[in-house]
């Protein structure tokens, strides 16, 4: 399908309703923030800031497994337009429309149940998208204020503003996939790129988190990660999405059952495999891009693409593991919990026949793995001044969320 012929499957029609039960869906996030720094005592821009950011970061991460389980139950064209249903704001208003798909095609992708799992997710979206709005307006709001103001050095906020800025557009540019998830009629590397994209938002949302943790936390110069641990963690994380990427490839292809047994593939050690047609990029569901259907041993070699950075992506954990077992044994620990999870899920979605919790498990766990290595990747050397109780950074790298002080 053209992007011209997509387009009039985008219909704006609905979008402020839709952007309401999103703005809806963000209170209740912020009730729960405003009552617990209430029972907690503390008050202060800055401990909204930290508080809303956890909260973003936890609905981005449920966000990231309500999409996968919106593809895996095969919803994702639940509501076959975009940002609405059938025109409508809800399900409610398309019952008519789904009814008549329905029946016509009683298990095909639109139906009551996966019209409201679509929208779900959108509602969830598009709450996500309002929390972000709202952080990035405190974050400037707090840096202006901070320059025209003598702000006491204990009440500044350490986070540069343009992080929150930087996830503003993550999240326009996340809606974006979503629309052309939907227009494009799930094409796999639209559809990719939307899974690595949720991943993105959870490591740009942990490193504020972590970056606003750290005076919080009373961490001194000594406590911190040694800077080539921090390198390391980053290098690893690039490993790992990679790894992300190859996974995504094949859940949004159904190459998951293309080995339906382990170690062995279609009892064989290196069974017939046709990389170029599995990673031909740009083609339909189920297509080889060349106006054929996609074979056996295309999918085969997704399958197996991803088997083998699996072995490179675990080597990889396993020796940062290692290098952090002497000084941060906590995060060494974290780091084999969640390679844990993942190689287990992984097996079983190979032996059991891609069971749902095990491949809403697996999406869980590469959600968690990139938010702990962002963890430890942003652990910036914290210099404490007992005096005035400022936090400084003595020569933060140019990613780093911290401010350059």
């Amino acid at each position: 399908m053209s992007l011209a012929a997509s387009s009039a499957l985008v219909d704006w029609a609905p979008a402020i309703e839709v952007g309401l039960v999103g703005a809806a869906v963000a209170v209740l996030p912020v009730l729960w923030v405003a009552l617990r720094l209430r029972r907690q005592g503390q008050v202060g821009a800055l401990a909204w800031q930290r508080a809303l950011t956890l909260a973003t970061l936890f609905l981005t991460i449920d966000l990231v497994v309500f999409g996968a389980f919106t593809r895996l139950t095969d919803s994702g064209l639940g509501c076959p337009d975009w940002p609405g249903c059938y025109g409508s704001a809800s399900p409610v208003g398309a019952h008519a429309d789904i009814a008549e798909a329905q029946a016509i095609a009683p298990t095909g992708p639109v139906t009551h149940g996966k019209a409201w799992i679509e929208m779900i997710h959108r509602y969830l979206a598009t709450g996500v998208g309002a929390l972000i709005v709202l952080l990035m307006g405190l974050a400037w709001w707090r840096h202006l204020k901070a320059k025209d103001t003598a702000t006491p050095p204990a009440h500044a906020s350490p986070l540069s503003p343009w992080w929150p800025t930087w996830t503003f557009i993550w999240v326009c540019a996340q809606g974006a996939f979503g629309a052309f998830t939907v227009t494009l009629k799930l094409y796999p590397m639209v559809v990719t790129g939307h899974l690595l994209g949720g991943l993105i938002g959870v490591v740009l949302l942990t490193a504020q988190a972590r970056a606003m943790a750290l005076p919080a936390a009373g961490l001194s110069d000594a406590q911190a990660l040694p800077a080539v641990l921090r390198r390391a963690a980053w290098w690893v994380l690039g490993v790992w999405f990679v790894q992300a990427a190859l996974g995504a490839w094949v859940s949004t292809n159904g190459a998951v059952l293309a080995c339906a047994s382990f170690p062995l593939c279609q009892g064989q050690w290196w069974p017939a495999m046709d990389w170029a047609q599995g990673f031909t990029l740009w083609r339909g569901l189920g297509h080889d891009g060349q106006g054929g259907f996609i074979t056996l041993p295309a999918l085969t070699a997704i399958h197996m693409g991803h088997r083998l950075g699996a072995v490179v992506a675990t080597a990889a954990v396993l020796w940062l593991a290692a290098r952090l077992w002497p000084v941060a044994r906590r995060e060494a620990w974290g780091l084999l919990a969640l390679l844990l999870l993942q190689i287990l899920s992984g097996l079983s979605n190979v032996v059991l026949g891609w069971p749902l919790l095990a491949a809403l498990g697996h999406t869980l766990g590469a959600a968690l793995m990139a938010g702990w290595l962002t963890r430890m990747a942003v652990t910036a050397p914290v210099v404490l001044s007992v005096s005035s109780g400022s936090v400084q950074s003595p020569c933060p790298p140019p990613w780093s969320p911290l401010k350059r002080t």
